[in-house]
């Protein structure tokens, strides 16, 4: 058999593949790495005590709000830096809309505040705590996205590294609103966006080492 003939049939052999979808590849890590940090957070802190109560109350569904929009454009960032044919990037300033609009619920929370406890809504009761446990929270979750990269083929490794921190942490934040009993814009604009910034940072200093391929 010669090489042409050869060719020929194995390519008559050959089965067409799916194409990879990398958004449901990369929810489908987010959603692994997420559960597993809630088996986490309820098993070693347990749910906040009040927490039947406190779905009644505007200020959890603010905190959640806040961390899942944030998650879900992280996510949007990501899907696009999992391609090789990553052009022109699009919805960059995404992530940054919800800080935005925390910020300004930070402002009037301050206006409505008599300045005298500024300082202990800022820093709530757990605020040294906070940021180190959203990083904590967030492996699982990066470790999701780790794997569900080894199907992807991103070429920007530090910036997808970074997105994928970014997405990390703040669904790491959101599981995280199960336990933490503050209640101040002020304090999850500060601290639960620390802990994803610190995320952030590991994702895109791991991101050269661990998504090559």
């Amino acid at each position: 058999m010669n090489t042409d003939d050869l060719i020929l049939k194995l390519s008559q052999d050959s089965r067409p593949m799916r194409p990879e979808r990398p958004s449901a590849r990369l929810a489908m890590g987010v959603a692994c790495g997420a559960a597993m940090s809630a088996v986490l957070v309820i098993l070693w802190l347990g749910p906040r005590a009040d927490l039947a109560a406190a779905v009644h109350h505007a200020s959890y569904w603010l905190k959640w709000g806040y961390t899942l929009s944030l998650s879900a454009a992280a996510l949007a960032v990501t899907v696009q830096l999992a391609r090789p044919d990553t052009g022109r990037l699009h919805g960059l300033w995404l992530p940054i809309i919800p800080v935005i609009l925390l910020t300004c619920v930070g402002l009037i929370e301050l206006l409505r505040t008599p300045p005298a406890d500024w300082l202990s809504m800022w820093l709530g009761q757990s605020w040294l705590a906070c940021p180190a446990l959203v990083l904590l929270f967030s492996l699982p979750i990066f470790v999701g996205l780790l794997w569900s990269f080894r199907r992807l083929a991103p070429t920007r490794l530090r910036a997808a590294g970074a997105a994928a921190g970014l997405t990390a942490g703040a669904s790491a934040a959101s599981v995280y609103c199960l336990h933490c009993p503050e209640v101040s814009a002020l304090f999850v604009l500060t601290w639960y966006t620390l802990g994803i910034a610190l995320a952030t940072l590991l994702g895109m200093l791991l991101g050269p080492r661990l998504l090559r391929w």
